[in-house]
């Protein structure tokens, strides 16, 4: 359990990513991002902030930043590893204010204080099935207080089973879990909008969204 919230050694990283291109949110990174940009368009809302809990090997990171160019960008990863190649990949301009740090989410949620400057989108993409119950349940709450749009992937139970049987691709350190845990989990924070996406209930609802198309609110 614990090894998901404080990282991964480089051996994990040497045979889980050994074909990155492969990797769901790398060899497709560019197809995330310019989903996110085309939606957040369709719907008029400017994304200018991002953070990104869990960069990885820093290919989405790199895609969103080269997509969406917001002023402020930061980053944790609490593999070193991984820190080490993605922090090389998420390159620094003068035009974007980037931080990156080397520490796990239930670190950077605990030192975001009552008042924190929130951030317009949080990317968190395959890190949920590494965490406990007790983690995510701390986390998500400060999430829906840090950021008003969640891009969130993780697999389920059932995604995991299609992984082994037809990528024949087993992660032994994945948590399996039913898709309710997850909805149940984030329903009282977050609105489900759209494929991926969730609106976070701290700083909308269904009168003051910004979103358009209120059938599609879950």
């Amino acid at each position: 359990m614990e090894k998901g919230k404080d990282g991964f050694s480089k051996a994990y990283w040497d045979k889980n990513y050994a074909t990155p291109a492969d990797m769901d949110g790398i060899g497709n990174a560019r197809h995330h991002a310019n989903y996110l940009k085309s939606y957040f368009d369709l719907e008029q809302v400017e994304i200018k902030s991002i953070v990104d809990l869990g960069f990885g090997l820093g290919f989405l990171s790199q895609a969103v930043l080269k997509k969406f160019k917001p002023w402020r960008f930061n980053g944790i990863e609490p593999s070193a590893h991984a820190f080490e190649k993605g922090s090389k990949r998420i390159q620094k301009t003068e035009e974007v204010k980037i931080k990156l740090e080397c520490k796990s989410l239930d670190q950077w949620g605990q030192a975001q204080a009552p008042g924190a400057r929130w951030f317009d989108l949080a990317l968190c993409t395959s890190v949920w099935q590494y965490l406990s119950d007790s983690e995510l349940e701390h986390i998500v709450p400060t999430l829906s207080r840090m950021c008003r749009y969640l891009y969130l992937t993780v697999p389920t139970d059932i995604e995991l089973d299609k992984q082994i049987n037809v990528l024949h691709f087993y992660d032994d350190l994945a948590i399996r879990r039913p898709r309710q845990f997850y909805l149940d989990l984030l329903k009282p924070h977050f609105t489900l909008v759209s494929s991926r996406i969730w609106e976070s209930k701290v700083h909308f609802n269904e009168e003051n969204t910004q979103l358009s198309e209120l059938l599609y609110r879950l």
